[in-house]
């Protein structure tokens, strides 16, 4: 795919891993919307994104838990800008604890978010996505093939993630879309209420996932990497 030009819907990329993806994105001349359930977050994110330069960057307030406010962020998007090629379905959530403590809220809230929201936001978008040829790029977590004590809604909700990924590529490609799936490992990120920091160095930063959405749009047509997982390349204790 020629990215320049095209246009990027960019669930939860008012920080983290989203943020890193349309920085990365606008630097190739696309044009993004990010989207945030905090309308104010997303608003700053825009701007300073806006200040960079390569391509406009816009925002609007959009739950991937609401079926409708994501077929709202489609419609802007193209009544904006004519047409939508690329979705990356970034928004998550994670809400870790053993069984005994997790609460339905926290169980809810997780897959709502994590999976739900991303049904959402990929049906909202198909007929867009089919009509451009577009790419579906899913952003889930090395949590969604390993497994870890207290993390039973997290995983639920990422290896959820990887297998409703994986069935979609396979039914989207007779309409020559492409989709792919990410599973970082740790990132840098303001994930689970985190605040980066020097200890964090270590870490995949937001940057270089945003070089692999690029590398995956950029790709030769005719191959697709369906499943790429990115983890730290030297932990503490490597």
């Amino acid at each position: 795919m020629a990215i320049e030009m095209k246009t990027a819907l960019i669930t939860g990329g008012s920080k983290g891993i989203g943020y890193g993806i349309a920085e990365a994105l606008i630097k190739k001349s696309v044009k993004v919307m990010i989207t945030s359930r905090n309308l104010k977050e997303a608003e700053d994110a825009a701007a300073r994104l806006n200040k960079l330069g390569g391509a406009e960057v816009i925002a609007i307030q959009a739950d991937v838990r609401d079926r409708a406010s994501q077929e709202k962020a489609v419609k802007t998007i193209l009544e904006k800008w004519g047409q939508l090629d690329i979705l990356i379905a970034n928004a998550g959530v994670g809400l870790f604890g053993s069984i005994e403590t997790l609460t339905h809220e926290q169980w809810n809230d997780t897959i709502d978010t994590n999976l739900t929201g991303v049904f959402n936001s990929v049906k909202a978008s198909l007929d867009a996505l089919i009509k451009s040829k577009g790419y579906i790029i899913t952003i889930s977590s090395l949590a969604g093939t390993n497994f870890f004590a207290g993390g039973s809604a997290y995983n639920a909700s990422k290896f959820g993630l990887t297998g409703f990924t994986q069935s979609i590529m396979l039914d989207l490609r007779k309409h020559g879309v492409k989709v792919s799936t990410i599973m970082p490992g740790s990132v840098a990120t303001y994930f689970n209420d985190h605040t980066p920091n020097e200890a964090d160095s270590w870490k995949i930063q937001i940057e270089d996932i945003g070089e692999l959405v690029v590398d995956l749009l950029e790709m030769n047509p005719r191959a697709l990497p369906s499943k790429v997982e990115i983890r730290p390349s030297m932990p503490p204790g490597a």
